[in-house]
């Protein structure tokens, strides 16, 4: 026998990738919840949580399934309040149905038409959509995607200019995303990334996120140097900050919903 091979023992085993599944689950008061069942290698206990995705219940390799579904039923009444805080008040947009959709911190009425092209475009303070009968529930998330995105682009263009002068530069390019935790960033090359379910938020909120990361031009960090750039230019930044507390989880499972379906 090689001795090396001794001296170097038992070579360790390939972490296995986790595995996922999603599972119906029915509560104690008669809920059915669907929830994401993560078998995890790295897990060392069961662990239940809720963000805008939904819920998850993260097992170790070696917990067998009664455990876990034992173990979601045991906090049912938990799991029922976090999915009601993180949840959407926004249903899937549906054809000749959707009475209203969110927009800058209310709701913006639906008036539905069909018609042969696609459009959603707003008239007289509503919402028209003009639909083909036979549209795609995947043609119509595109187009409401669209339409936020263009709502979001005309926000912008309205705070964008005023604040230009006071900046070393402007920002290389705007792109609105759907993004799971942060609301903005700002690349080194001077990318701006904004997350499209700002427009769904009261619009003082969405411009203090444009400010916050615009004021990162001038300070790529969090000191107390970079919050005073932010104040000179929205002294009322700690009221939109707490909003995003309180509402943030919301707004982001809202769009989510909306485009996914």
């Amino acid at each position: 026998m090689n001795p090396l091979r001794l001296l170097a023992g038992k070579p360790r085993a390939t972490p296995r990738a986790a595995t996922r599944e999603t599972l119906s689950f029915t509560l104690d008061n008669g809920a059915t919840v669907d929830v994401l069942r993560v078998r995890d290698p790295r897990a060392r206990r069961i662990k239940l949580s809720v963000s805008e995705r939904g819920a998850r219940l993260t097992l170790p390799i070696r917990a067998s399934e009664i455990a876990g579904r034992r173990f979601v039923l045991e906090h049912g009444d938990w799991l029922m309040a976090q999915l009601a805080h993180n949840g959407s008040a926004a249903p899937a947009l549906e054809p000749h149905v959707t009475a209203s959709i969110p927009l800058r911190g209310g709701q913006l009425p639906v008036v539905w038409s069909e018609g042969r092209a696609l459009r959603l475009a707003t008239a007289g303070g509503v919402l028209v959509a003009t639909v083909p009968a036979n549209v795609r529930d995947a043609a119509l998330r595109r187009a409401l995607r669209d339409f936020y995105e263009a709502e979001a682009r005309a926000d912008i263009g309205r705070w964008l200019p005023p604040l230009l002068p006071t900046l070393p530069r402007a920002p290389s390019r705007i792109a609105l995303k759907v993004m799971s935790s942060q609301w903005g960033s700002l690349a080194p090359n001077g990318t701006m990334a904004l997350d499209l379910a700002l427009v769904l938020a009261r619009p003082s909120a969405f411009e203090y996120v444009l400010v916050h990361e615009l004021c990162h031009l001038i300070r790529a960090d969090h000191s107390p140097a970079f919050w005073h750039e932010v104040e000179q230019r929205f002294p009322a930044w700690h009221a939109e900050r707490d909003y995003f507390q309180a509402e943030g989880r919301r707004l982001k499972a809202a769009m989510r919903t909306l485009l996914a379906g």
